[in-house]
């Protein structure tokens, strides 16, 4: 693990803060000071902040919060307005939060003390299921892009200061139309994907701004009956399940890894023969 984020994962540094103080000469490695924040972080290495021993965690915490509107996903913002950790117990201020929703959005988050993992489960295609209110109707060609998936082109539902003019889609992994009406239509859908405001500015293609948006699940984890606004830690089974995710990961990368080896041995007979 690079310097930065074993400092970010172990303290109560955000990953930002963690390169300052490298760079300010605030970190030393196994008793050395070091000004590089891409240096590699080995087990049983020593690292210490301000000449205080980190000490390196061996479990793992996670939590899921129901993220009221008007909160922030985010560690600081400059603007002043509120983020979840206002919301979190301070004892959660280290921890990092898997995926985002933006400003307007609701529902689960949720947050981890391992970076390792939390990267994991942002970047998984596990389904994310949300509960979509959107103003007019669903037309077929919506339908249709929601089985297809669909290139964007433009900025509409993107965030203000987005640089992204095209997003490709992938298909909605399934989707279910609870009401189609003129003025406002409700759906529920599972996307695998988690791309900035990727629903937003999905509908907002079709001229459809979305009224209302809540995350319902993100993979095997749910709301439940939490209320809005709580957080809970994770039940012995998310645990579990958890464990078995990253363990299938893990089988399928030893797989990957001895195709690849496979492969090469076969290029290597090939070159031999001719």
């Amino acid at each position: 693990m690079r310097l930065n984020k074993f400092i970010a994962h172990h303290t109560k540094y955000s990953r930002r803060d963690a390169d300052k103080l490298i760079f300010d000469g605030k970190i030393k490695v196994n008793g050395v000071l070091c000004i590089n924040p891409a240096t590699d972080i080995a087990s049983g290495d020593q690292v210490e902040v301000n000449n205080t021993l980190v000490t390196q965690k061996k479990n793992y915490t996670f939590i899921v919060y129901n993220k009221p509107k008007g909160e922030l996903v985010t560690k600081r913002d400059d603007r002043g307005r509120k983020i979840i950790y206002h919301s979190l117990p301070t004892r959660f201020n280290g921890m990092r939060y898997v995926g985002r929703l933006d400003y307007a959005s609701e529902g689960v988050l949720i947050l981890g003390d391992a970076i390792d993992i939390v990267d994991i489960l942002s970047t998984s295609d596990l389904p994310r299921v949300y509960k979509v209110k959107i103003k007019g109707n669903i037309t077929e060609n919506i339908i249709n892009a929601m089985k297809r998936g669909i290139e964007l082109n433009n900025k509409r539902g993107a965030h203000s200061e987005s640089k992204f003019n095209q997003l490709e889609l992938q298909p909605f992994i399934n989707f279910e139309i609870i009401k189609n009406s003129p003025t406002y239509s409700t759906l529920k859908v599972a996307i695998a994907e988690g791309k900035n405001r990727e629903l937003r500015r999905f509908f907002a293609n079709f001229d459809r701004e979305v009224a209302d948006l809540k995350r319902l699940s993100y993979g095997w984890v749910s709301l439940n009956n939490l209320k809005e606004g709580k957080w809970r830690y994770f039940t012995p089974d998310e645990y579990n399940l958890l464990h078995d995710y990253l363990k299938m990961l893990k089988k399928e990368e030893r797989k990957e890894h001895y195709k690849q080896i496979d492969l090469e041995r076969e290029g290597v007979t090939e070159e031999c023969v001719e």
